[in-house]
């Protein structure tokens, strides 16, 4: 391996898989994917962590097949973060300049003093995310460093999520004998992967309909907007076939994915589908327009969802790019133009970006946007410096000690919680 070599390895909890994902960037700045590994999950219920022993288990065997394919020995891990106790809300803060001119000290005081907010006890800052900043009454500054001023307002977005859910994220990755470089909410991971800087900047939704949750970010002048996470995704189209035809739940996933269709109107050949009996019955058999009018309703549900949090955020007239669709469930055939007749936008599958080699070709599917979006924030942001994430033989015994990572994931120790909100404040700023 490469001295300019750097290395990040991430780990997408997901409810109804754990992928792990290692990706690199050498000195030219290309981005390669090395390694991904893949475990069911048995352990989550909607986004939530509910079994920690068979969760533990899953983000062993993930990790370690893409250690295997990698060739690396991993140490901490980037970690992505979902579930339906996700919050967010807007923020103002503002400060006062002594000097007159505003310094980089002045903008991360000015961050920090967003943060003072009610709060409830077990609820815990995830995110804080500037979207502009005022200089002396005059908005729409988007970098207020050298301008000369006395008074500094910002406008945040900041994501909450349970404290006991991060904890028991961090628990999992713990016990599985990893270090946590940094927690990242999910969507803000996949918008990385999927969203092209343009879409960003005249405005787009992205949906990641996953298995348990559903995420939901809005963009605008390349700055997220508004985000949230429902419960309501791929499982209970699966569960939906599950009831509707009297099958196993194995069944109906096969089903979903082999021969599933979220539009009627798509389905130009109704091709009859043999369905095994249960408890020793006779096998029998469907048209698949059967199988596309248990799957449509629940995904016009799932999106007229989002249309309801696209008209909460207040911008739904600036979606100029439409909607992005990402996540396993946006595999089924037909989810793009179903969106794009429900939310009456422009709609498109959304696959993995920028990827430059390596395993490029196997992660260049919906399933994996947040696994390599994960592996993307932590090369941007410098999580770990790639240095913990070698072999010992490969590190250098002199080398000097990594720059601090840029993140807000929590502290090592899961019963503090001690937020590193302040750098990871400075590296979103430093993308504006």
């Amino acid at each position: 391996m490469k001295d300019t070599e750097r290395i990040v390895v991430s780990v997408d909890i997901g409810t109804t898989k754990i992928c792990a994902v290692v990706g690199s960037t050498d000195a030219l700045g290309r981005t390669n994917v090395l390694g991904v590994g893949w475990a069911a999950s048995e352990g989550l219920n909607r986004g939530v962590v509910v079994n920690i022993d068979k969760t533990v288990e899953a983000v062993r065997k993930a990790v370690g097949e893409a250690e295997r394919a990698a060739g690396v020995e991993t140490r901490s891990v980037v970690v992505g973060i979902a579930g339906d106790h996700i919050q967010s809300f807007q923020s103002r803060g503002v400060i006062t300049v002594t000097g007159g001119e505003i310094s980089r000290e002045d903008v991360t005081r000015l961050l920090e003093d967003t943060k003072h907010v009610a709060m409830p006890a077990d609820r815990e800052i995830l995110h804080v995310l500037p979207q502009d900043f005022i200089v002396d009454g005059q908005d729409g500054v988007a970098d207020p460093i050298g301008m000369s001023g006395v008074r500094l307002e910002a406008n945040v977005h900041i994501i909450t999520g349970l404290v006991s859910a991060a904890k028991n994220v961090y628990r999992c990755i713990e016990k599985a004998g990893y270090a946590v470089d940094d927690i990242v909410l999910e969507p803000l991971a996949s918008s990385l992967a999927v969203l092209h800087d343009d879409e960003k900047e005249v405005g787009v939704v992205l949906v990641d309909i996953g298995g348990g949750t559903t995420d939901i970010a809005v963009f605008e002048d390349k700055t997220i907007r508004h985000t949230a996470v429902v419960a309501v995704a791929g499982n209970k189209v699966t569960d939906d076939l599950r009831k509707g035809l009297g099958i196993l739940h194995d069944q109906a996933e096969r089903l979903k994915r082999q021969f599933g269709v979220a539009h009627t109107d798509l389905v130009t050949e109704d091709k009859e589908i043999q369905i095994p009996g249960i408890g020793g019955r006779p096998d029998k058999s469907i048209g698949q327009s059967t199988l596309a009018q248990i799957i449509q309703p629940r995904l016009e549900e799932i999106l007229e969802i989002v249309a309801i949090e696209i008209k909460r955020s207040g911008y739904g007239r600036h979606l100029s790019a439409g909607v992005v669709l990402t996540g396993g469930g946006a595999l089924i055939p037909g989810t793009a133009e179903l969106a794009a007749e429900i939310l009456g936008i422009e709609a498109r599958i959304g696959r993995p970006l920028g990827l430059d080699g390596g395993l490029a070709e196997e992660v260049d599917d919906p399933k994996y946007a947040t696994g390599v979006g994960l592996v993307l924030h932590g090369l941007r942001t410098g999580a770990g410096a790639g240095t913990s994430l070698l072999t010992h033989d490969a590190a250098e015994p002199d080398a000097a000690p990594p720059e601090p990572a840029f993140g807000d994931g929590y502290d090592a120790d899961p019963d503090r919680l001690v937020s590193k909100i302040t750098s990871r404040m400075r590296s979103w700023f430093d993308e504006l």
